[in-house]
């Protein structure tokens, strides 16, 4: 844990933001401008080629801002999901669209735990951010994550802290919306809310991630 503290104090911690469209590509941009190095994943390999070469699907993401990053060498996109060992924190954007119930489909949100469930290793931060219902991190994330033998909390750190993102708000943004952030453990959150901390104006710590789940499903 100290070791992590240390490496986002110093930005030299390694960052993997699964899902590159309006929420994770946004994130992208605001922890590589901040020093960070950043590995944008995504299953959409068209995704990841433009992005390699400079090119923005984003409207309000500019293809210069994309090329000043892949020029400092601070970002890279890519499909290849075994590359997940290699970060420090792994934070999960990934859409989950309404059923014909009007409830979070978890399809995407599964899947992708299952493949980080596969590349977990010692001394990684894990945060959700994909909207969901109350209990999704602990049922769907932690109880696959646990099936490896590392402990969280110790171990690995894991945290949901939901997405900010107002596409098109020129007021507000993923900088100054207040960032909720909700930890499996004290030290998860302490983690989580450090990680946060480093990138953006307003972090709020809460109890769990069932309250940062129930929150941001009530303000949906």
């Amino acid at each position: 844990m100290e070791l992590l503290k240390k490496k986002i104090r110093e930005r030299s911690l390694a960052i993997g933001i699964i899902g590159l469209g309006y929420v994770g590509l946004p994130l992208v941009l605001r922890f590589a401008e901040a020093g960070f190095r950043v590995v944008g994943f995504d299953i959409d390999q068209a995704k990841t080629e433009s992005l390699n070469k400079g090119i923005s699907y984003i409207g309000h993401i500019s293809a210069g801002d994309i090329k000043t990053l892949l020029e400092k060498r601070v970002f890279e996109a890519t499909s290849s999901f075994n590359k997940l060992s290699e970060v420090d924190a792994i934070i999960i954007c990934v859409p989950t669209p309404l059923n014909r119930y009007r409830e979070p489909d978890l399809t995407y949100v599964i899947n992708t735990a299952e493949v980080i469930s596969q590349n977990l290793r010692q001394g990684q931060i894990i945060s959700l951010e994909s909207t969901t219902y109350p209990g999704t991190t602990e049922e769907e994330l932690l109880s696959r994550f646990s099936k490896s033998g590392l402990e969280v909390g110790e171990d690995f750190f894991l945290i949901y802290s939901p997405e900010r993102e107002d596409p098109g708000n020129t007021k507000y943004n993923q900088r100054n919306i207040p960032k909720l952030v909700g930890g499996i453990t004290e030290a998860c959150r302490e983690l989580g809310t450090m990680l946060y901390g480093a990138v953006l104006e307003k972090v709020i710590p809460v109890s769990s991630p069932r309250v940062a789940e129930m929150t941001k499903l009530l303000e949906k």
